[in-house]
């Protein structure tokens, strides 16, 4: 650290009145009411059938718009003769609890053990493939609708058929980030037609309002259904959708329910068939929700009294005025965007969204198109993630398949935890809080497991898990085995303590950081060559190797992705202990212990930092994974500055793996290029990712790209490169993984000038930052708790002393 200055807390200086940055983020905001929407001049095409695969996107549903409480979401067309608002409810799930652990598979563990240390990987496998795996179907390849670990699946399609084919004109449509409310507009036969359609979380409902400036205007025939497994009927006026998932097991699962209840300002309305129909309307609201009998609580997961508490949500809805639904909505929604403000230059959001976005692939520097998506990934986080919630699953909480792609699940070989990489530094914190319930919902059958599969303390998880706690292995070891599942997701944990300083939270999640050490501590054994602690058999996800004895395998003892993330758990849990006190010496000595035999990051070679305990060759160079880069980043054992020839050869081997990938490839790499400090070569990331694509179909490779509605291209659709992708940016503009805060630590040369406010920093700090021809102009931070912390801008640090909600301006660093 240079040139480090103490500043006491008398000499700061405080930002008063209306000046400065956030008065003239005021202002700009004021001269582009666009800046924060996506905006088409055409609908998406409601009546183009979805695909019957699965595993294939629909070209016209990723021109939709999401909507989202955290509970219920919607993709709405916006289409103009029959409209489509295609259904999510977050816990629709088929398939039930699956218990697949295997209780002879401790009797084989050290002989597997004792073949890969002997360098007999083929004998291995098969010994692992035979004895270590599931002992049920597991995730059915990914093809899980029916079998027991299920798949989230759509809730169906509300469908709005209004009576013409007629043409219209002055079509325009958008999504306002930051109030959550899709609208559309044009003119059809003289009549100026307005709809709005959101999801309220007050109210937990999807509330959609059709408007005319001609009274009598509106008729609309009103539909609801899904591909399978469902009853409509109307019921006083109000379409009832009800069924049974299939428990995969030939058997009743989970049971929902959903329903339409219109609410008039004149016309009539009438029922036929199944069908509801509303002619001669000055206006109308529709209230959409929905209700399942599925309950986060391990091992019934069932609420029985979902069709009351689902009653009692519709007559609260239904008795508010559409005016109140929409301010309460609109208050709620508006009060976490408006936390965060990003423009880059002066530009205004003058073109369509897919036309900005085409623009972008000939200049490579739409100065809008970035903070658009910036902010369109808060949004998709914040619809998807809500307190008292599932988290956000591999699409968020939009699915309008059966059979959804990877069944929807979450998996935590990288994906559940990048869609939560943006939720702190982004200003998102509650929305963090749902996995953290996802994490303390697996830990009984993680016990499970790892007594039973293992004969082990503590609590396990694998590569994969569901709403019925799901916590065996994979089904096949390449994948399946990957250990390290646990210690990955509790990262999260730790980070959302040191970004809010909550020590409530953190000594009620204490017991599970330590629950998962005890299993790793059981887990790890000695490396007879070394005499260091490893883990195994587990791959390093997904990737292969030439072993010695000739075969192409992927377990090993001691991948270095393992090792780094029983490392973290290690030094969190130590923290976290440390911190709360009380601990007995005993653990601590013993996680100590184990801590420090830990096999380390090794250097190859080549230069790069190893993959594996030995220098295997790669089968794919260019593997989309990066998993053995974790302690660069989403970790922070290796940084630029503590560790730099380590950071080098990171470096190094991102080189090797290339620029391409699939998208949350794409979104891994721009965040490890700006903690290397490579501003411009996370843009360069961040262009490929942000080009439209046209793949519909999956791809382990060469994939990546933003479909027309700016959802993330896998392909298929996946939600986490638009969560991995903001939280890259976050880190070209705020770093805080060590024990300063670095500002504009990988600013691109073509970022000239922008500003940003409320990004937050580690040790909950709030940062205000504005910058011309590249050079930071002006910098203040705030903080929740009193607190000292480093500030560090191009080599210079200084201290501040920060009080409570005090915002200091940093101009001594400048």
């Amino acid at each position: 650290m240079n040139n480090t200055k103490h500043i006491a807390s008398y000499l700061f200086i405080l930002c008063i009145g209306i000046s400065g940055l956030k008065a003239q983020s005021t202002q700009l905001k004021a001269q582009d009411t666009k800046r924060n929407k996506i905006w088409f001049e055409s609908p998406a095409n409601a009546r183009v059938k979805d695909a019957a695969s699965g595993w294939e996107s629909d070209p016209e549903w990723l021109k939709a718009l999401p909507i989202g409480n955290g509970s219920l979401g919607a993709m709405v067309f916006g289409d103009v003769n029959h409209e489509r608002i295609q259904l999510n409810e977050m816990t629709l799930w088929s398939g039930s609890m699956d218990d697949g652990d295997n209780p002879d598979a401790p009797k084989a563990l050290n002989k597997i053990r004792q073949l890969l240390f002997e360098g007999k990987y083929k004998e291995a496998t098969a010994l692992t493939n035979k004895t270590q795996i599931t002992k049920g179907k597991g995730s059915g390849s990914g093809n899980g609708a029916n079998v027991p670990f299920g798949c989230f699946q759509t809730l169906g399609d509300l469908r709005l058929d209004f009576g013409s084919e007629n043409p219209y004109q002055n079509y325009y449509r958008e999504l306002n980030l930051m109030t959550g409310i899709t609208r559309s507009t044009f003119v059809q036969n003289g009549v100026k037609f307005t709809r709005e359609v959101f999801a309220s979380h007050p109210d937990q409902a999807i509330v959609i309002r059709l408007t005319a400036d001609r009274p009598g205007a509106i008729q609309v025939a009103l539909n609801l259904d899904r591909p399978e497994r469902f009853d409509t009927r109307v019921v006083d006026n109000k379409l009832v959708m009800s069924g049974t998932m299939d428990n995969g097991r030939g058997g009743d699962g989970m049971k929902y329910i959903a329903q339409v209840s219109p609410v008039l300002e004149g016309g009539n309305i009438s029922a036929k068939d199944k069908s509801i129909q509303i002619t001669g309307a000055n206006a109308l609201t529709l209230i959409v929700t929905a209700k399942t009998n599925y309950k986060q609580e391990y091992p019934t997961f069932v609420n029985p009294n979902f069709e009351k508490e689902h009653a009692q949500i519709v007559a609260q809805s239904v008795a508010k005025k559409y005016s109140l639904l929409k301010k309460r909505h609109t208050e709620d929604f508006s009060s976490y965007m408006n936390r965060l403000d990003f423009r880059l230059g002066n530009a205004k959001n003058e073109q369509a969204t897919n036309t900005l976005m085409a623009n972008n692939v000939q200049s490579g520097n739409e100065q809008i198109l970035y903070p658009l998506y910036f902010q369109y990934g808060r949004y998709l986080l914040l619809s998807s993630s809500r307190d008292g919630g599932l988290p956000a699953n591999l699409q968020g909480i939009w699915a309008n398949k059966i059979q959804t792609p990877w069944n929807g699940d979450y998996h935590t070989d990288i994906n559940v935890q990048m869609n939560y990489w943006p939720a702190e530094v982004t200003n998102l914190s509650e929305s963090h809080r749902p996995l953290m319930d996802l994490i303390s919902s697996v830990v009984a059958p993680g016990q499970k497991t790892a007594k039973t599969q293992y004969q082990m303390a503590g609590w396990v998880l694998h590569p994969i898990t569901n709403v019925w706690g799901y916590t065996s292995p994979g089904e096949s070891a390449s994948w399946g085995m990957h250990i390290g599942g646990g210690a990955w997701i509790a990262q999260h944990i730790w980070e959302h303590y040191v970004f809010t300083q909550d020590k409530a939270f953190l000594a009620k999640a204490y017991p599970i950081l330590k629950e998962d050490s005890l299993f790793y501590l059981d887990w790890l054994v000695i490396d007879p060559q070394t005499g260091r602690l490893v883990s195994g058999p587990s791959p390093s996800p997904e990737n292969s190797f030439k072993a010695p004895d000739g075969s192409v395998a992927q377990i090993s003892m001691g991948p270095s992705h393992d090792q780094q993330v029983i490392y973290n758990l290690f030094e969190n849990t130590l923290k976290s202990a440390k911190i709360l006190g009380g601990e007995q010496d005993a653990f601590i000595n013993r996680l100590q212990g184990a801590q420090d035999k830990l096999a380390r990051p090794t250097i190859g070679s080549d230069g790069r930092l190893m993959e594996w305990a030995h220098e295997f060759e790669e089968v794919e160079s260019a593997h989309r994974h990066l998993s053995h880069l974790f302690a660069f980043y989403p970790g922070n054992e290796i940084t630029v500055n503590k560790t730099p020839e380590l950071a080098k050869a990171v470096q190094k081997s991102l080189e090797k793996r290339g620029d391409d990938g699939v998208g949350w490839t794409y979104a891994w790499k721009i965040a490890l290029w700006a903690r290397l400090h490579n501003g411009d070569r996370a843009l360069t990331m961040l262009n490929k990712q942000l080009r439209p694509t046209g793949d519909m179909n999956t791809k382990y490779d060469g994939g990546g790209g933003t479909y027309y509605n700016m959802f993330d291209a896998c392909p298929p659709f996946q939600i986490d490169g638009n969560f991995g992708v903001i939280a890259g940016m976050a880190e070209m503009l705020l770093q805080s993984h060590e024990d300063f805060i670095e500002l504009l630590p990988a600013l691109p040369k073509d970022w000239t000038e922008g500003e940003v406010s409320g990004l937050k920093a580690r040790g909950a700090v709030e940062v205000d930052m504005l910058w011309k021809e590249g050079k930071l102009k002006t910098a203040f931070v705030k903080a929740k708790y009193s607190t000292i912390c480093k500030i560090k801008y191009k080599g210079r640090t200084i201290e501040v002393k920060l009080i409570p909600d005090k915002r200091v301006n940093l101009q001594k660093l400048l």
